[in-house]
Formats: C-alpha cells, structure tokens, sequence
C-alpha cells in the first residue's frame, strides 16, 4: 500500500473517531441537561411540598387559636369556614382553605365495632336513609344505598336487607371483593354497588369518611344553608330540609351558647330526637379539613389533609389524622 494511500486510510480513521466522539459527547450532554432538569424539577416539587406542609402548620396553628379564642365552641365569626387564604411565595402562590368537617354524615357509621369486627349499626343506617332521603332519593333508592354501604364495611359476608357481598361484586373478568373495613375517603363509595356518578354528585357534599365508625359530632354552629339536608337527618325525618333551613337562619349571630338554646329555636317545635342523637350534637368543631394548593416556578402541589381537635379542650393541640398529596375527590 502507498505512503498515500496509508494516510488516507489513517485520515479516514481520524475522522470516523471524531465523529462517534461527537455523537458520544452530545447524547452525554443531552443526558446532563435532562438530569439537570430533572433534579430542578424535584427540587422544586420538594420545594413546594415543604410550603404546603407550612400551610399544613398554619392550619393547625389556626384551630388551636380557634378553641382559645372562644373555649367550647366554634362558630363562623371571622369568616374562616370554606374561605380561601393567598400567601405569596418566590415565584408562585400558596392557596389555603380551612373549612369545618363535621357538617357531614360519617360514612363509617353505619358499622359498630372495631378491627375484623364490624357489625351493622341500625341507628347509623337509619340516619344515613333519612339523609338520602333528604336529598330527594326515593326510599326504596334510599335503603338499597345504606344496605349496600353497611354490607360493603361490615366483617361478614352475610348479605343484608338490599346489600351485597363478595359473590355480588365477584362476577365478571374484573371481579373483586368487599372491603370489610373502614372507608379511608368518601371516593371509595364509587366501588360499591348502585352508587353510580349521579349518585356519588348529589351525595359527595353531604358525607365524609372519619377514622372512627363513632356517629357524627355535628357542630351546630357552623351548620350553613346548604347543610340543611344533614340537620334534617338528625330529626330522623321529622324535618324536612326546608325547615331545616329556617332553623339555620334562626341562629344567634355568635352561635348557639347551650343545646337547650337550640332546641328551642323556631322550627323546632314537635322534634323530638333520641337521646343518642342528642349526644351526636355539639357546639364546637371536632374534624377539621384543609386544602392547600402551591404554585412554585414549575412545580405544582396539592395536600389535602383531616385535622382533629378536642374543641371542649381549647390548650390541646391540633392532631394531623390523614394527609393526601392528592385533593379531595
């Protein structure tokens, strides 16, 4: 081979080296600057996660001057129920909503127990009907709905009244059982039978799913109009929303000071409640909800999370009992 004709090949050489070099060097920088991406995006998600956990602090923060500013009882003076917040932050906004939890029927309590052993609770059942019922669900609609969510929680597989067990829920390629166990969010109830979308719309503002099977500490004193149908539930049928309503309206303008106070307000008259729904009603929140959501740069979050306070104890401080990175479905 000629002197030229060598240095031609090596020349060849040289230049496909250069080339696959060069190729190597922009799929490595191309790898950098995707990880560089990728490590300021988790920055800033973590960045922005750490501000709505200060939110979350603020929050219970909050509660607690709540139940000092006035011991024993919550009522909406201040304007804090369901209002949003905006904190500013760099490069974005943090948006807070603290609102009342106990203005709701506690789906868990149509079940009595704890565990493995979960049995139907009538008088939960009873008042969940009665609060269908109050959203305008026919009866027989009404008593399908509570027996299916009793059987859906409860332990057993003893099908009761309208309700279903595994063999209900088993049939087809995508079969699947019951819970047997405590709802852990009202979104669960879209699994079980007979709660379709339209269903689950009408019912979502009137229900949440506690960490207690125990029936609803209702707080009269954040109670608004459109939670007439819950106070209505209490009455066990024997007020209807409308009513419910006006008692609503009637209330003192700092709240209702002693259950007596309420029993005697106008619309009342002729209602007789249970002791056992006597001992649902309170004066202060129990449950608290908070929803924060954090626009940071490119990062976005959202927290939701399930506050409890012991309101008859204003100097105990405010516990964390669920937290989601998700909101409320």
């Amino acid at each position: 081979m000629s002197t030229r004709r060598q240095r031609g090949v090596a020349l060849l050489t040289v230049l496909l080296l250069v080339a696959v070099m060069a190729v190597l060097v922009v799929a490595m920088l191309d790898d950098l600057r995707f990880a560089l991406r990728r490590a300021g995006n988790a920055q800033a998600v973590a960045q922005a996660q750490w501000h709505a956990l200060g939110a979350e602090t603020l929050a219970m923060a909050q509660i607690e001057r709540l139940a000092r500013r006035d011991p024993g009882f919550t009522t909406l003076a201040g304007g804090w129920n369901g209002h949003s917040f905006l904190f500013p932050v760099d490069d974005g906004v943090i948006r807070v909503t603290l609102a009342d939890a106990t203005a709701c029927f506690n789906l868990n309590s149509v079940v009595q127990g704890a565990g493995e052993l979960l049995t139907r609770d009538e008088t939960g059942i009873a008042q969940y009907q009665a609060l269908l019922e109050a959203l305008d669900f026919p009866p027989a609609q009404a008593r399908a709905l509570a027996d299916a969510l009793a059987d859906w929680v409860d332990s057993d597989q003893q099908r009761a009244g309208l309700g279903h067990e595994d063999p209900g829920y088993a049939r087809g390629r995508d079969g699947y059982r019951t819970a047997g166990t405590l709802l852990a969010e009202p979104s669960e109830l879209r699994a079980i039978h007979g709660y379709s979308s339209a269903v689950y719309a009408r019912l979502r503002p009137h229900v949440c799913a506690l960490p207690t099977p125990a029936l609803s500490p209702v707080n009269l004193n954040t109670l608004q109009d459109q939670d007439a149908p819950v106070l209505a539930m209490l009455a066990a049928g024997e007020l209807d929303v409308e009513r419910a309503r006006r008692v609503i309206a009637s209330r003192p303008v700092h709240g209702w000071r002693s259950f007596d106070e309420f029993l005697r307000s106008p619309g009342l008259d002729g209602v007789l409640l249970d002791n056992r729904t006597i001992g649902q009603l309170a004066l202060h929140s129990r449950y608290f909800r908070l929803h924060a959501e954090v626009d940071s740069g490119p990062a976005q979050v959202v927290l939701s999370a399930l506050i409890e306070h012991q309101g008859e104890l204003p100097d105990a401080p405010a516990r964390l009992l669920a937290r989601r990175w998700s909101p409320e479905e």
